[in-house]
């Protein structure tokens, strides 16, 4: 299967955009999110029920990308089915939707000097006013080590 996720032409990426724009006429997820700031790294899952879509911010640095359960994915311009367990290696400059044929959990990590979760989504994203954690109605739990 795909062992990287290359970056995104900004054509690709602007299809996500236009595909976020239908969405917000379809009522919204709160989708809560798992941070964890440990050991000079910062990683964050989120909980996809069955039969929703999301779409993610531009990721401006290489992270690690993990993707549970049985998804559709937009990578490389195109869908791409996932089943089970699949760990990526994604690049920069990219922006993904991901809709979920079953229960799916879809984790990021990445290398960060952060020391709080604010800071580390900083590190990732432009875009933070647009993740789903930022909103107050999300529920986050957060683990920061301090190690």
């Amino acid at each position: 299967m795909h062992a990287l996720v290359a970056p995104m032409t900004d054509h690709a990426i602007a299809q996500v955009r236009e595909l976020e724009k239908k969405m917000l006429a379809l009522p919204q997820l709160d989708i809560p999110t798992e941070h964890v700031l440990h050991g000079g790294m910062y990683t964050r899952t989120i909980f996809v029920p069955a039969g929703s879509l999301v779409t993610g911010v531009v990721v401006k640095v290489p992270t690690t990308l993990i993707v549970s359960g049985d998804v559709w994915i937009f990578i490389a311009g195109k869908a791409v089915m996932l089943q089970g367990y699949n760990v990526f290696a994604a690049s920069a400059h990219r922006k993904q939707a991901v809709y979920a044929i079953t229960d799916a959990c879809i984790t990021m990590s990445l290398v960060t000097n952060a020391k709080s979760i604010e800071d580390a989504e900083e590190v990732f994203t432009d875009e933070v006013s647009c993740l789903g954690s930022r909103r107050d109605s999300v529920a986050n739990r957060v683990l920061i080590t301090g190690e």
